[in-house]
């Protein structure tokens, strides 16, 4: 064979080294809708038995153009001292031992030609899992008040609960306050100005927003309710992250933590 032959169906044998494991890839890329990166990407193929390193992954998935989106602002429900100001009792100690141990929330805003929508979770930070959540048209008092409602009949009552907000007016509400009171529940607020203090709500938000908001056109309020929906059933269940071993919010309680 003359050595260009040689040298060019070699050249040929190697770039189609990777052909399955990029067709893998654009599978589990589009599978969740573009919303995974390359590291986690690199989990899901070791999980099918792969072994593969997660550079090569990165390298693949930049040869194929696919990569996640950025993030975004969140809506701030700051309107200065409203009532009572609860202390930093997280401290952005962002890890719990058990689930129902430590609760952030917080308040986030889509717009939607003009309209607005508005997103209240809770969020457990023993495995990052929404607890419940409430949509809504209007910022209002009511919505945070129903959430909390939903989210105490997630638990028990108990005095090893917190539940951890920003400054809101929403969270310095005496009636908010009082039913955190009735039910064993300590509230801890961030400091004012300090979005880290509540990082973890944080990340969701921007989570959400790159994966689903900014990634669709909405024609109505109504059409992008059941979208949220959606995606927050597929974060809590199908969702991985790399700080939970590689598992989803409900696979890691699962796996990690029997009642």
């Amino acid at each position: 064979m003359a050595r260009s032959s040689f040298y060019y169906y070699a050249k040929q044998d190697s770039s189609d080294k990777y052909d399955e494991v990029k067709k893998t890839i654009e599978r589990i890329y589009h599978k969740h809708k573009g919303r995974l990166g390359y590291r986690r990407i690199t989990i899901l193929l070791r999980q099918s038995g792969l072994v593969i390193n997660h550079k090569t992954v990165f390298r693949l998935m930049d040869s194929l153009k696919l990569k996640s989106l950025i993030r975004r602002k969140k809506y701030k429900s700051y309107k200065g001292e409203q009532g009572k100001i609860a202390p930093n009792i997280l401290d952005r100690s962002f890890k719990a031992k058990r689930p129902n141990q430590k609760w952030t929330t917080d308040v986030t805003e889509f717009n939607v030609s003009g309209k607005k929508l508005y997103l209240s979770p809770v969020l457990d930070l023993y495995n990052q899992e929404i607890v419940c959540h409430e949509l809504s048209e209007r910022p209002d008092f009511k919505s945070v008040m129903s959430m909390l409602g939903k989210a105490l009949k997630k638990t028990e009552k108990s005095k090893s609960l917190m539940m951890h907000s920003d400054q809101g007016w929403q969270y310095q509400m005496k009636q908010y306050q009082s039913i955190l009171k009735q039910n064993g529940i300590k509230q801890s607020m961030s400091r004012k100005g300090n979005c880290l203090d509540n990082a973890v709500m944080e990340n969701f938000f921007g989570t959400l927003k790159s994966e689903l908001f900014y990634l669709n056109k909405y024609e109505s309020i109504s059409h992008l309710k059941k979208e949220i929906n959606e995606y927050i059933k597929y974060y809590n269940q199908d969702r991985i992250k790399l700080n939970l071993n590689g598992m989803s919010p409900i696979q890691y309680r699962a796996h990690h933590f029997k009642t």
